[in-house]
């Protein structure tokens, strides 16, 4: 049964994808059966991945609204194990036309029944807690908050706090929470003072696993590889195998079951 988690956090600009791309990447790389769902408009997901979001024939949004098989819009990438159900701009329509139907919130869950033989889904959700964002999180077992050591994404945390606590009592009271420091200046004195905030107030939901400043973050999606792939060596590489690692030792810890079965 796949492990389900959504990478949300209504601020943009917090590494929300390449947590998704880099994470997923990492997991396959630990010889897990990884798929990732880019579910916003802006297809960030899919561009990193190499691929134009307005040549592509069937999206997510085919799935969500036009009754497609999520099987039938799957993309390979160059990881093994690592595969891609793509967006493109047609998902700005998502959050409007799913708003009006009443099951919305299981419309994601229900299309996922075809994506049993991954062990993980990742999904990439928008900068917005609007329907399709409700949806991924009535889906997941776990939402990662990305959060930057900054004043406004840390004060940001609330709003995403108060949405975790409606859908638990809505649709998905097995729903959990952790944070992810990213884009950490270990040398930045604000940043190291919400830090120790972050983690006093939070607890154990912060990862041990912070995610620091490396530039090869920023230059991956011009040659369309995964961190892992494209500079398998830097900090952001082993950082993010380390939060892959803490993420399976967690599933296990929490289901029971081994790893090889997560």
């Amino acid at each position: 049964m796949s492990y389900i988690i959504a990478i949300a956090n209504e601020k943009g600009g917090v590494a929300k994808t390449t947590t998704v791309l880099s994470l997923g990447a990492a997991l396959a790389e630990a010889e897990k059966k990884v798929l990732l769902i880019d579910l916003d408009p802006q297809a960030n997901l899919t561009l990193a991945l190499g691929h134009n979001p307005e040549e592509l024939q069937w999206t997510i949004i085919d799935v969500l609204m036009g009754g497609q098989e999520i099987a039938n819009i799957l993309l390979n990438s160059e990881v093994p194990g690592l595969d891609l159900a793509p967006a493109n701009g047609e998902m700005q329509m998502a959050d409007q036309f799913l708003g009006i139907r009443d099951d919305y919130e299981e419309m994601l869950l229900n299309s996922l029944g075809k994506a049993e033989s991954y062990d993980y889904v990742l999904l990439d959700c928008p900068p917005a807690v609007g329907p399709v964002t409700q949806s991924a999180l009535t889906a997941a077992d776990l939402h990662i908050l990305p959060t930057q050591c900054e004043f406004f994404s840390a004060h940001g945390i609330r709003t995403s706090l108060n949405l975790i606590r409606e859908i638990r009592e809505r649709s998905n009271p097995k729903l959990r929470y952790r944070l992810l420091l990213t884009m950490v200046d270990t040398q930045n004195h604000v940043h190291h003072s919400l830090k120790e905030q972050i983690s006093k107030a939070f607890g154990d939901a912060v990862f041990n696993t912070m995610i620091e400043l490396d530039s090869h973050l920023r230059e991956y999606p011009l040659y369309a590889k995964p961190i892992t792939l494209y500079a398998p060596e830097s900090s952001g590489a082993i950082q993010y195998r380390q939060l892959a690692q803490e993420i399976m030792q967690d599933v296990q810890d929490k289901t029971g079951e081994s790893t090889e079965q997560a």
